[in-house]
């Protein structure tokens, strides 16, 4: 069954984006809408892309219009078909299908070539013969504020910039053709070296690159720059809205200038802020560098901010979408705590994780005067939230398992649960009373309780003198299922997770203990049949999912997230 809704409401509300889309169409510069989802396929797609995909897809969906999934991948170094297919993947569990309107700026080289030679003859871009560095000199790109790009002096033409037009058409064709070696020539659009905005001072074009690229192989050695690439791209599939985040804002005069120059469909770009969590790297560059140092088991380790590891880690596409609609679309740059997306995934698995009961850390508990080898079935509901969801039988016999926490020999003030003469009751079952303990004679740690029931109590059918304040879970030792848990805290302690001293680096933030294996956890006997993304509420514990990993003998679970829901008092306090 899909976990995704035929028909998603729309997860973000009216915007400044929508407001500009509506007006467009009602003053006519379009008759439709069409936006796009614009991947590089050199990494795998984390939250940060799937805020930009639903705001895309949404926005489109909204108007009537259609949304495409377009592959920029005109940077061969760093790209491989394995990305495309994880982004493909990851957008479609996301709800973000695209169908056929999948496409890939790679089959657009021959046009984007055709354009750039359409430039040349217009004589508004020339074959340059300044090495990279050169042109970050000339342009005047050596500041030491780097920050702050659209305050320089004057840049300096190219001693190549008047090259008639007949000679840039031959070197061009020659670069094509592989003549030069990488590096040594470059066609840059010839605009304004003056002009205040850097990116605006003659951009480079195409640059040669004798990088095989793993769609068109080995047939071209220049490869067009994205600032080229994306409008035109936009243009030829008849973009009309091109979403992009806040970093774009300075690139939109150069998107209009090619979208002008090249006289071709008039798409326009649109800027919003991007997305940014405490605790959390969104930047594929870096995730990029701690997949390759081995700090995580790959992109889709659950500690990892990638929908990939999301998705392992339990998280569900409701909760995505649901956490991006609150953040909403704004202008301006923010902070959003982590807290806040993990409020949206026990909000919506509150609703739809099945309970279970689980001991992670487990001790005996033998129950004196229950007879030997009589099992008894209790009735346990699977979702107090979802009647629907029925409920289901597990095993109660004469030795349980409990938390090790459940239980203390000597206890602090308002503790309530088990320790020498004091009453619980064990969850779906039986009030029971602790008569003592055994030892390890060689380290003295308690390793069993004893205690006896009352048959009276059974299922919460308590007399009145019998009402106690604790309820522990448990499982029957006899039939409980053998688990690997694995605890996940955040992938960096600091909140700020990219903030470092001068000279140091971000992965000095990255936190030793965001994973604590837990090898010895018991589970109710249901658990067996439980499949790889199947989720679950482990009573008094948290939400769980069943990864990949392990066996039908000893499966693996991961912890979604815990009970304890922090946001949730902020809200209530409104800060």
């Amino acid at each position: 069954m899909s976990e995704v809704p035929e028909s998603n409401p729309n997860p973000v509300p009216s915007d400044f984006i929508r407001e500009q889309v509506a007006e467009d169409l009602r003053s006519g510069r379009y008759t439709y809408v069409r936006t796009r989802l614009p991947p590089e396929p050199n990494g795998w797609m984390h939250i940060g892309h799937a805020k930009a995909f639903i705001i895309d897809y949404y926005v489109a969906k909204d108007f009537g219009g259609t949304c495409n999934l377009r592959f920029d991948d005109t940077n061969p170094e760093k790209e491989d078909m394995s990305y495309v297919e994880a982004i493909i993947r990851d957008s479609r569990w996301l709800g973000l299908d695209c169908g056929e309107r999948t496409f890939f700026a790679s089959d657009y080289y021959e046009r984007l070539y055709g354009l750039a030679v359409f430039l040349i003859k217009k004589g508004l871009a020339y074959v340059d013969d300044l090495s990279d560095q050169e042109i970050r000199e000339y342009r005047g790109t050596n500041v030491p504020d780097k920050d702050n790009i659209t305050e320089t002096p004057p840049g300096r033409n190219s001693p190549w910039r008047d090259r008639s037009v007949d000679e840039n058409l031959d070197l061009f064709a020659r670069m094509r053709a592989g003549e030069f070696a990488d590096g040594a020539k470059t066609l840059r659009a010839k605009i304004d070296m003056a002009h205040p905005n850097l990116v605006m001072r003659d951009p480079v074009m195409y640059r040669i690159r004798r990088e095989p690229h793993y769609r068109t192989g080995d047939a071209w050695c220049i490869y067009p720059m994205y600032d080229f690439q994306h409008p035109l791209s936009d243009a030829i599939e008849g973009v009309t809205h091109s979403l992009c985040s806040l970093e774009y804002e300075i690139h939109r005069p150069l998107y209009d200038w090619f979208v002008r120059s090249a006289e071709v469909f008039p798409s326009r770009q649109i800027e919003f802020s991007r997305l940014n969590i405490t605790h959390t790297v969104l930047s594929k560059r870096w995730l990029l560098q701690i997949v390759n140092e081995g700090r995580v088991s790959g992109w889709d380790d659950p500690r990892m901010p990638t929908i990939a590891g999301m998705r392992r880690r339990g998280y569900t596409p409701d909760a995505i979408r649901d956490f991006i609609g609150r953040i909403g679309i704004a202008k301006t740059d923010s902070m959003v705590d982590i807290q806040l997306l993990e409020h949206c995934v026990r909000e919506d698995l509150n609703k739809s994780a099945r309970r279970v009961m689980a001991v992670l850390r487990p001790i005996r508990l033998v129950i004196e005067n229950w007879s030997e080898g009589k099992v008894e079935e209790l009735e346990a509901v699977n979702n107090p939230e979802d009647p629907s969801a029925g409920t289901r039988k597990i095993p109660f016999s004469k030795v349980l398992y409990i938390e090790q926490d459940d239980f203390m020999e000597t206890p602090p003030p308002k503790y309530f649960r088990l320790f020498p003469g004091n009453s619980v009751r064990l969850r779906y079952g039986y009030i029971v009373t602790c008569t003592g303990m055994t030892k390890d004679p060689e380290t003295g740690e308690v390793n069993e309780v004893r205690c006896t029931y009352d048959p009276s109590t059974k299922g919460g059918d308590a007399p009145d003198n019998r009402r106690v304040k604790g309820t522990i879970h448990w499982v029957s030792a006899e039939h409980a299922q053998p688990m690997e848990v694995r605890l996940y805290s955040y992938l960096f302690a600091p909140e700020r997770a990219m903030e470092v001293l001068p000279g140091g680096s971000f992965l000095e933030n990255l936190n030793a203990e965001s994973m604590e294996t837990v090898s010895l956890a018991q589970g109710e006997p249901s658990l067996r049949v439980a499949e790889p993304g199947d989720r679950f509420q482990f009573e008094r514990l948290g939400y769980f999912c069943r990864d990949p990993e392990g066996s039908a003998g000893k499966p693996v679970f991961n912890r979604t997230v815990s009970l304890r829901d922090s946001w949730a008092k902020i809200e209530k306090k409104g800060g």
